[in-house]
C-alpha cells in the first residue's frame, strides 16, 4: 500500500486565538477548502464542511455528550476521530489530520493522485 502524502496548511498560531462559537464548533477556510474544526476539552478536530446527508452546516450544530459531531438538520451523528456515523445511517464524515504543534495549529489534506498508486 503506498504511504499517503499529506499536505499541512496552518490554521493558527495557537487554538485559542481561533473564533470559537459557543457550541465549541467553527467554520473556517484552509488551503482553499472550507471545514468545520471541534473543540473537546483541550483535543481540536477537523472535519467537512457540511454533513454527507443533507448538506447541513456542521458548525451549526452540537458536540454531543460523547463526543461526537451532530448534524443541525438531521441530527446524524459522526465520530470526529474516523468519521463514522453512529447514529446508524451509514454515511462517513470526512475527517482531516490535525496536529498542535509548537508553531501552531495545522490541518493535513491527503494529496491522491494515481500516478502515485503505481510508484
Amino acid at each position: 500500500m503506498p504511504a499517503k502524502n499529506i499536505k499541512w496548511f496552518k490554521v493558527a498560531d495557537s487554538k485559542n486565538e481561533l473564533n470559537w462559537q459557543t457550541n465549541n464548533l467553527m467554520a473556517t477556510e484552509v488551503g482553499g477548502k472550507k471545514i468545520t474544526l471541534a473543540k473537546m476539552g483541550e483535543q481540536v478536530y477537523a472535519c467537512a464542511y457540511k454533513c454527507p446527508h443533507a448538506s447541513g452546516i456542521l458548525a451549526d450544530g452540537f458536540i454531543d455528550a460523547t463526543g461526537n459531531i451532530v448534524c443541525p438538520l438531521h441530527r446524524y451523528k459522526f465520530n470526529l476521530t474516523n468519521g463514522r456515523n453512529v447514529s446508524g445511517e451509514g454515511y462517513y464524515l470526512k475527517v482531516y489530520a490535525i496536529e498542535e504543534r509548537e508553531a501552531g495549529i495545522f490541518v493535513g489534506f491527503e494529496e491522491s493522485s494515481w500516478i502515485n498508486i503505481f510508484k
